[in-house]
């Protein structure tokens, strides 16, 4: 396999670029647990926490208010969809979801984000074969994690959570954020390399008929990847580059 006879490389930010998966995942957890919390003490419910298994399952890759109603659902929980602006104290799916991202920028302002390994060595191996790069990520903080991970500058194009907003572009799993990424860099989908680390993110990869669809994750992972679409699946791009 070599990823260098495509066109361009399409990365993920968290969890394949960043370290900043980890913090998404926390937040997730912190913003979780305390709704279910507060629902079962109201209830007089047993608590049933979030783990790491739901944040795989129907949070991770997918934009923020998606992974609230999409876990909710799971659940069998419904809430009013109040409206962007929503307060983050609020009990609706915009409310829920802007709490997670307050949570979300306030880890990332304590812990920082550091480029994961064989990151920058990918994307400048790639840029000096001529080839064309772009992050494709959920998050309305891509632009943050870039600056704080000092990989600003460094990609040809970024289509995130506020590019899809204002295109009104559906959110992975569904395509549309990797073809628009592609559209920008002026690829065909079948010349560009999709790399991403969650479930949603491999099946949209796989969805728009992309050249190659790597996943990135640990083993216990792999093969959920695999399942959803991804061609290969690597612990890093650290293990890409050397492959």
């Amino acid at each position: 396999m070599s990823i260098f006879k495509y066109d361009a490389l399409l990365f993920d930010l968290d969890g394949v670029l960043t370290s900043t998966g980890v913090l998404h995942e926390t937040a997730w957890k912190l913003m979780f647990d305390e709704f279910l919390t507060d629902r079962a003490e109201e209830g007089g419910l047993p608590l049933v926490p979030f783990e790491r298994d739901d944040y795989l399952r129907y949070v991770d890759g997918r934009p923020r208010f998606d992974g609230v109603r999409v876990f909710l659902a799971s659940r069998g929980i419904q809430l009013p969809e109040g409206d962007v602006s929503s307060e983050p104290s609020l009990e609706s799916i915009a409310g829920l979801g802007n709490r997670k991202n307050q949570l979300f920028n306030e880890l990332l302002a304590s812990r920082g984000a550091d480029p994961l390994p064989g990151a920058v060595e990918v994307v400048r191996s790639a840029k000096a074969q001529g080839m064309k790069t772009a992050v494709v990520s959920s998050s309305a903080n891509a632009e943050q994690v870039l600056a704080a991970a000092g990989l600003t500058g460094l990609f040809d194009v970024v289509v995130d959570g506020l590019v899809a907003r204002r295109l009104e572009l559906a959110g992975k799993p569904e395509p549309d954020t990797f073809l628009e990424a592609a559209r920008q860099l002026e690829v065909t989908p079948n010349r560009a390399v999709v790399f991403e680390d969650a479930l949603a993110g491999v099946a949209a990869g796989r969805a728009g008929r992309f050249g190659l669809v790597i996943g990135i994750g640990p083993s216990e992972n792999e093969q959920r990847l695999l399942d959803r679409g991804a061609d290969q699946v690597f612990a890093s791009l650290a293990e890409v580059l050397s492959d």
